[in-house]
């Protein structure tokens, strides 16, 4: 078989493979997040609206993928993959406000604080952070507590002032001319606000399979370079797709004067950049052999998507 023959078999095996996880994840949000009736309905409906129906899912399938290596009960990647997806959709719902990104579109529909208001909607993103750590610390994500402090450790260090919401606040701060537009700054920038996110949704299967050290820190940097190469990939697309292709509005960046790699660097060296950081990705997974196949593709899938 080619390489190309390779590539392209692995392709189509994780565009399935990403599909039949992204169904499930489906059907686990709307377990976690019934239709509510009573005075609660409205903010359950946002709540809903931004979590489910749409997105590449890519950090429920890494959380999939990364506890099928240790053989983890389906049941248990699928709520932290929830729990995961739940910060993420709330992280959008904020990011979107007229206070943050002031966006209009996200996932091809009306954000969150136009189709509801800003009120619901910052009410629906502080309601699915809380319910998504309600989920990890419930029993059945894990029979062991010491899994699920874990996890909750984990997860709340990525998305808190060390991670994703300090991120934002570098990007806000960027955007005013306090932080100086060097590679070093955007990269750290762009680790917190979009990797550690990322990063800790790969390293979520090693702990709920209480993997040895050796293998939980090979999952989290292969997190670690995937997430810079992925924002890399998403300034990209900012600057070269449509709107129809995203699903969002792009180029945005460069009128907002965001500070991103491809504005320091520019499309091509940005592009090669990202490519190198698959390559480290990849390399991460050599210990888990053709196990971690799926991981592979997905870093590949990466820098060459298209939304």
């Amino acid at each position: 078989m080619s390489v190309t023959t390779s590539i392209a078999t692995a392709s189509v095996a994780l565009a399935r493979a990403l599909a039949d996880s992204a169904a499930e994840m489906e059907d686990a949000l709307d377990t976690l997040l019934p239709v509510a009736e009573g005075d609660e309905a409205r903010l359950y409906e946002a709540m809903r609206y931004s979590a489910m129906g749409g997105g590449k899912r890519m950090r429920a399938f890494l959380v999939l993928e990364g506890a099928r290596q240790f053989n983890v009960s389906r049941t248990a990647g699928l709520r932290v993959a929830a729990a995961i997806e739940m910060i993420h959709a709330y992280s959008l719902v904020h990011d979107d406000l007229p206070a943050m990104d002031n966006d209009d579109l996200r996932r091809g529909k009306p954000t969150n604080h136009k189709a509801f208001d800003e009120a619901t909607a910052i009410l629906a993103g502080d309601a699915l952070q809380c319910h998504a750590f309600t989920v990890l610390a419930d029993e059945e994500t894990h029979p062991d507590p010491a899994v699920r402090i874990e996890l909750v450790r984990a997860i709340s260090r990525a998305a808190g002032p060390r991670g994703m919401c300090g991120g934002q606040m570098l990007d806000m701060m960027a955007e005013q001319g306090r932080i100086p537009p060097e590679e070093a700054a955007i990269g750290r920038l762009q680790t917190l606000k979009t990797g550690k996110l990322i990063e800790v949704s790969a390293e979520a299967g090693a702990i709920l399979g209480k993997a040895p050290a050796q293998q939980r820190h090979a999952l989290l940097a292969y997190g670690r370079d995937l997430g810079a190469a992925f924002q890399i990939a998403d300034d990209i697309l900012d600057a070269t797709a449509s709107a129809e292709d995203t699903g969002k509005a792009t180029g945005k960046d460069a009128g907002a004067g965001k500070a991103t790699l491809v504005g320091l660097l520019g499309i091509e060296r940005a592009r090669m950049q990202a490519e190198r950081l698959v390559t480290q990705a990849r390399d991460h997974l050599d210990a888990f052999g053709e196990r971690a196949d799926m991981l592979r593709a997905l870093a590949d899938y990466t820098i060459s998507r298209r939304s």
